[in-house]
């Protein structure tokens, strides 16, 4: 008899700080990375902003936070918040 060898797929997590409070449980998250430019060799600052899924909707503007990758809430939402100044995991 053969054993089932399961994956179990680590989702990716991002730290961002959180920009607006746009609905009940929805948070928007701006995480910046930095990379240096490949022609002039400086440091490049890039934000992207994320739509995350806040259960408890305890986070406010400002807050740090750590979100992690998830099945599709909603039309935007993909992320879910994972930790952050006043959020639960």
């Amino acid at each position: 008899m053969e054993q089932e060898t399961t994956i179990i797929r680590r989702k990716r997590q991002v730290a961002g700080t959180v920009t607006s409070v746009s609905g009940e449980k929805s948070i928007v998250v701006a995480v910046s990375r930095k990379y240096e430019h490949a022609k002039f060799h400086k440091f490049v600052t890039r934000v992207t902003k994320y739509m995350a899924h806040d259960e408890h909707s305890k986070c406010a503007v400002g807050d740090a936070v750590i979100i992690e990758e998830c099945r599709p809430l909603s039309a935007r939402k993909r992320w879910r918040v994972v930790a952050g100044a006043k959020a639960e995991a």
